[in-house]
């Protein structure tokens, strides 16, 4: 798939069930509960990655939870180095004025750019093994990131900056709205943006034929299923 039809397949995907798109956003106005949102995210990376077009279920409540939280852990860890910079060149931007800060703030927004490209694959390889480790098998990180093709990747990134940008103005007209006009941004266009946010990452990090093949799929009733099905054939 290019990247093209990765935005566009990614776009319809949360409108094949707008239920599922209300609970999503009602799971993510609840602090705290909101962590089941994420985990939901990343079962749908999961699911895309195992080659499955439908919006996964809202079962087993305690392991999106827990996967929620593992999300949190891994974009803490990778984003945290550019937030400590972008923090001390704004505090210093508030309290010297000087040159010198500002240039820290840009280097902190180029690290963010940089470790958020690594974070969402860290992401995705950590829904493919079902295992937090994967998120910092650094070396795998970054040859998976190859096989994709570093100029595709970053084409596709910016893509998704400037479509949560798009949602994020749309929001924000919302947002003027006394509280409905919150309620309404939350539960329809944030839910609807993390959803197609889960898909599109999902597609990207198994986004090659030849790269599928290397692939075992993440569900474990998958690789039951395969083995049943080979132990079933009759010996030749």
């Amino acid at each position: 798939m290019d990247v093209g039809e990765i935005i566009l397949d990614a776009i319809r995907y949360p409108s094949s069930d707008w239920k599922k798109i209300i609970i999503l956003g009602v799971i993510l106005i609840i602090p705290i509960v909101d962590f089941i949102g994420l985990g939901y995210v990343l079962r749908i990376i999961k699911s895309t990655i195992s080659g499955v077009d439908d919006l996964p279920e809202f079962n087993d409540l305690g392991n999106l939870f827990v996967d929620g939280l593992k999300v949190l852990v891994v974009s803490i860890v990778y984003l945290i180095i550019p937030f400590i910079v972008l923090g001390l060149g704004v505090f210093g931007s508030l309290a010297t004025f000087s040159g010198l800060v500002n240039i820290t703030v840009v280097i902190g927004l180029i690290l963010a750019i940089l470790f958020g490209l690594f974070d969402i694959i860290a992401l995705a390889n950590m829904a493919f093994y079902d295992e937090l480790g994967a998120a910092f098998k650094f070396r795998e990180i970054f040859e998976r990131i190859s096989e994709i093709g570093w100029g595709k990747y970053i084409l596709w990134f910016i893509i998704m900056i400037i479509i949560w940008t798009i949602f994020g103005i749309i929001a924000g007209i919302l947002n003027v709205i006394p509280y409905i006009g919150l309620i309404i941004a939350i539960i329809i266009f944030y839910s609807y943006f993390y959803m197609f946010g889960g898909r599109s990452t999902g597609l990207i990090y198994s986004n090659n034929l030849e790269t599928r093949k290397t692939l075992n799929p993440p569900d474990k009733s998958v690789k039951e299923t395969s083995v049943t099905d080979e132990s079933d054939k009759p010996a030749n």
